[in-house]
Formats: C-alpha cells, structure tokens, sequence
C-alpha cells in the first residue's frame, strides 16, 4: 500500500475544512512545516506507514494541510518523493488530489497536499467510518468523479500518465464527498506512440491486472482494470479478495459476474445501503464495473467511455453493453464459484511486498479498527 493517502485511514478529526483556493505549488521551508505541525507533534499525525508518517497541519493563513514526512535513508522513498512530485507538479483537476509544494531541505523531503476531511473511500467502505453508510448518491459521484480523475491522467495531461495504483485508499474525499484521486509515487509517463511500458510490479494484491501482474506491461488498461475492481467494491461494499478459508479466497470479479449474468443486481448492492439505491445506476455501475475488470486488455474500454457509461448519456452504448457477451450465461460458468486455491499465481503477485508495505498494512489496519 502506498503512503500518499495514509491520511486518508487515520484517525477522525473535528477539524472543519477551509474553503478551497486556487493556487499553484510551491516550496515550502522546513522551518514552516514545523510550525505548521507544531514540529511534527504525535496529536497532529494522521497515519504512517513503510515511507514514513503523515501530519496534519495549519498554514499562517489558516488553510489546512497534510504533510507527508519521508523516511530519506530509503533510497525507494527518495525516487517516490522525485517521482510524485514531478507528476502532481504536471497535472490540475477537481478530481486529483493538489500538491501544494514540497520541502528538500538536508536529509528532510516532504510532499504538502491540501487536507482531506472525509479521508478515503476505504474508511467509508472498511474502515472506522464504515459504520456510517455511505448513500448511493454519493457513491455515484464519487465513482464518475474518480473517474474523471484518472481520465484526465490518460487522455489530457501530456505525456500522458499510468497512476498504476488505483484503489479505495487512494480515492480521497472531500468535505463535499468529492473524490480526489490521490498517491501518484508508483505512477509512470507514457512517452509519445508508446502502447505501455514494461517496468517493475507495483500495485496492490486484487486490483491489479494480469498482464501487469504476470509480465509487467503497464498501459492505460491497467488502470481501467483497477477501476473496475474499485466500482465493485463500491457497489458491493466487499473487498477485493475475500478470504474463504486458509486454502481458498474468492475474487470480487467472481463473485458478481455470475450474479449480474442472471440479473440479480440487488444481491450484489452493499446490505448496507439496505435497497435504497437507483436500480438503473446499480446495474450501470455493474455491468461498467465488470466490462472493465475483463482479464483481456484489448476488451476493455478507455476511462473517457468509462465516463460516458457511467453517465448514461448514450442510451445505444448502453444497449451495445448489456448485449456484451461477457454477461451471456452461458459463459459465466467457469465463473460460477468465484474461487481459487491459495495456490493460485495470483496470491504471489503483489510486487513481492517489502518489508516497509507490509508495515504499512499493519498501520492502516490499526488505524481502521
């Protein structure tokens, strides 16, 4: 797991948001983070994690902020602090979590992003804020505005950028609910005319794609997979892998996919939201979801039809995916159980966590509990 958002699984504030300005990043002095953190007190920490810790803190100005300390003896924690840096320097959008500056000072490297006082969609969904439903309206928004988000990385900022760790711990919330894609450390440029770039695993256990997982291809349909995963998730309340036994675990995709070939969308919809959910945006939300975590790249579609799905703005289109023949029955039963042995390949296949990931789940784990 990524520390970018670690903020967003830690503990509750009743700190209310300022109003958000518009600004550009700038670089900060380490002098004033201190400040700003009252030097980094343990009440002002939000969460930590293998890269290090992330703060709460308050500006002269009053705005608020979170302030994510590196670990700098970590040669792995300097190339994120380069990397994510760069990237949030390069990209603009209501969806995408704002850098606001950075600090190098020393051995110090800190990354500044505006605060979030809703933290992140996996403390609505799992964590300590579970218990508060999360309605359907706002899943709504939250999934067409990560959406736009992560649209924006593949189809306008230029060179275009693979986030390569879409999930729920990285889609922060706003004090509108509004979705902020955030933790751009694992992400990639994609030059010019190139189709994908073959690089080192990186990611999380149940939302990567196969192709990436297995061979390392990373491409723009590597993301869209994660995001499928992600709006099943939202939709169902469940977690990627559910663990069935010490010998078995279930995917998410193979649980729902024989139950949306048999029109049962209702027994896919969180419990939580106890029915009260547009049956129409369920099934759109669905039957997106599953187009998009196909095992085949080439079958699925790009964010900005992800988008345009989602929205219901072309009632053919929606139509043309009803009649996709991934939701024909008779081609869901090897399906139909929707689980695998932990022998599996894809047990093995998390980047060969580190040491400092695996912390970090700790951490996140107890933050949420």
């Amino acid at each position: 797991m990524a520390l970018c958002a670690r903020f967003c699984c830690g503990k509750t504030s009743n700190r209310k948001e300022k109003p958000k300005k518009q600004q550009t990043w700038r670089v900060f002095s380490l002098k004033e983070l201190h400040a700003a953190t009252n030097n980094f007190n343990y009440d002002n920490k939000l969460g930590e994690g293998g890269f290090g810790s992330v703060y709460w803190g308050q500006l002269w100005d009053g705005s608020q902020i979170a302030v994510k300390r590196l670990k700098v003896w970590s040669d792995k924690a300097d190339m994120e602090f380069a990397v994510e840096v760069e990237i949030l320097g390069r990209v603009r959008h209501k969806n995408l979590l704002s850098l606001r500056g950075y600090c190098a000072e020393g051995q110090e490297r800190l990354i500044v992003y505006d605060y979030m006082p809703n933290l992140s969609l996996l403390s609505h969904l799992h964590g300590h804020h579970s218990a508060e439903l999360l309605g359907w309206d706002r899943r709504m928004k939250i999934a067409i505005g990560s959406a736009e988000g992560i649209t924006y990385l593949h189809h306008h900022a230029t060179p275009h950028i693979i986030h390569r760790d879409i999930k729920a711990s990285n889609v922060l919330l706003d004090s509108d609910f509004e979705a902020q894609v955030s933790d751009f450390g694992f992400a990639k440029l994609i030059p010019d005319g190139a189709t994908h770039v073959t690089t080192r695993v990186k990611g999380t256990l149940g939302y990567l794609a196969p192709e990436y997982a297995m061979l390392g291809k990373a491409s723009e349909s590597c993301d869209v997979y994660s995001f499928g995963i992600l709006l099943l998730e939202l939709a169902s309340g469940k977690k990627p892998i559910e663990k069935l036994s010490p010998t078995m675990k279930r995917t998410l995709t193979g649980w729902a996919l024989p139950l949306v070939c048999q029109n049962k969308f209702s027994e896919v919809a969180d419990p939580k939201l106890n029915g009260k959910y547009v049956e129409e945006e369920l099934k759109r939300v669905l039957l997106v979801a599953l187009i998009c975590a196909q095992n085949q790249p080439e079958k699925r579609p790009t964010m900005l039809e992800v988008v345009e799905l989602l929205k219901g703005d072309s009632k053919e289109k929606l139509a043309n995916l009803e009649n996709n023949e991934l939701f024909n029955p008779t081609k869901s039963g090897s399906h139909q159980e929707g689980s695998s042995s932990a022998e599996d390949s894809t047990d093995f296949i998390s980047e060969e966590k580190d040491e400092e990931e695996l912390k970090e789940e700790k951490a996140d784990h107890a933050h949420s509990s």
